[in-house]
């Protein structure tokens, strides 16, 4: 019996009709980003492993696939066993992500960039996650920032184009939930967490969704019970306003916290940064709803200022994100430059997306007898081949009905049967539309 062969688990291979698909939808993706003024760019899959475990890609880098050193002998393996470090076999990675290949790019390139650099990157990137549905090992992001712009202009551009490449697919239902990490960073304060335990604090929160209310209370107060308490209570004075929906506005923001957080200067700073976002976008007519959400934390330590995630009502997961992350490319460039980002999650979205037309072009399949010379082949198809046309060559067989049905579900338009007579004169060659044909 016959071994069954896949890929390696959590990757996988697309065949042509599925890979058409998902290149028509990066294509639309493509076309809404460039309208806004992004660039593409490509980055390498690998980067040194120094630079992907440098404390920027948050619980990713634990998920980093290693690359080992090449020409080790036998005392370089046992010096590396003896080290401890995990790290000591290995001096390059694959990629988790695209910001941290993205701020590498921008301290490698800086002296030929803009001021105002709006970046788009689209590639795959190797996660060593725990396959399961809508999470793979390899996949694609797609990625659009502003790096040197320090005002609210980022964030308003970020949304508005990431909002249009959305609607562009049809997924004009999506809400995008937005918070700051400076309320967050004051809500902890405020309940009284030290600064050492905020960051471990945001990692309980951020499992809100996963573990509920009582779990992320319940790991709070492993080591602060009574500031766990404290956020208890704006959790749950929070419950049904999240549900509904906290319009994104300076004065529902402010409303929606607690007596005593809402004064603080650095919550009414962000409060009006968030606001001063949403005017924005919707002055540029942003298609998508925003709404404030408190308890939104995203996972990567990198974040500094608003931070955002896109949900969709037929998606359990989030279907695309970002946020601010000025303080990445300084530990780089050694010198700080404002950086914002927007990221949608390919492979959550290309299942969500009705089926897109292709492009209107003919493609064309070829039926030529089996004893045709390929010269002669050849010359026909030279023939066929104009600009926008696309020409398969297929050897008839004895059941033409299977081989047209096949070719008109992988998109082809119309069939050219060839007789001797037209390789002579191949201006004779007719083309008729599939399904019509015998």
């Amino acid at each position: 019996m016959a071994t069954q062969i896949n890929p390696p688990r959590g990757m996988r291979d697309f065949v042509p009709a599925d890979k058409r698909r998902r290149e028509r939808v990066l294509s639309k993706i493509r076309e809404s980003y460039a309208a806004h003024g992004f660039e593409e760019i490509e980055t390498p899959v690998v980067e040194d492993s120094e630079r992907l475990h440098s404390g920027m890609g948050g619980d990713n880098e634990k998920l980093s696939f290693a690359i080992m050193r090449r020409g080790l002998e036998a005392s370089d393996l046992q010096a590396a066993a003896d080290s401890g470090d995990p790290l000591a076999l290995s001096d390059l990675g694959l990629r988790f992500d695209l910001t941290v290949p993205l701020a590498r790019f921008m301290a490698t390139h800086k002296g030929t960039l803009p001021n105002v650099f709006r970046s788009l990157q689209i590639g795959p990137v190797w996660r060593a996650e725990r396959p399961q549905k809508g999470r793979y090992r390899q996949f694609v992001q797609c990625d659009i920032d502003i790096l040197g712009e320090p005002s609210q202009l980022a964030e308003a551009e970020l949304l508005l184009a990431g909002s249009a490449a959305l609607v562009s697919l049809g997924l004009d239902t999506c809400t995008i939930r937005v918070n700051d990490r400076r309320l967050l960073n004051e809500l902890l304060d405020w309940c009284g967490f030290e600064p050492e335990r905020q960051p471990q604090a945001l990692i309980s929160i951020d499992k809100l969704d996963k573990i509920g209310t009582n779990g992320v209370v319940s790991e709070l107060a492993e080591s602060d019970p009574q500031a766990a308490e404290r956020i208890h209570q704006a959790l749950n004075n929070w419950a049904e306003g999240i549900k509904a929906g906290i319009p994104l506005s300076t004065e529902s923001i402010l409303a929606s916290l607690p007596e005593g957080l809402r004064e603080r200067p650095g919550v009414i700073e962000a409060a009006g940064s968030l606001g001063e976002v949403a005017e924005a976008v919707e002055a540029g007519g942003g298609a998508l709803a925003l709404v404030f959400d408190p308890t939104l934390v995203r996972g990567m330590g990198y974040y500094t200022g608003t931070i955002f995630e896109v949900a969709h009502p037929e998606s359990g997961s989030s279907v695309g994100g970002g946020g601010r992350y000025d303080g990445m490319i300084g530990r780089f460039l050694g010198q700080d430059v404002p950086a914002c980002g927007f990221s949608i999650g390919f492979e959550r979205i290309v299942d969500l997306v009705a089926e897109l037309p292709e492009a209107e072009h003919e493609a064309v399949v070829v039926l030529v007898d089996k004893k045709l010379p390929v010269a002669d082949v050849m010359r026909v198809k030279r023939e066929l081949l104009i600009p926008g046309r696309r020409v398969r060559i297929e050897r008839r067989p004895k059941n033409v009905r299977n081989l047209l049905d096949r070719a008109t579900a992988e998109g082809f338009t119309h069939v050219a049967q060839i007789r001797d007579e037209q390789v002579a004169d191949p201006s004779t060659i007719t083309l008729e539309p599939l399904g019509e044909s015998a």
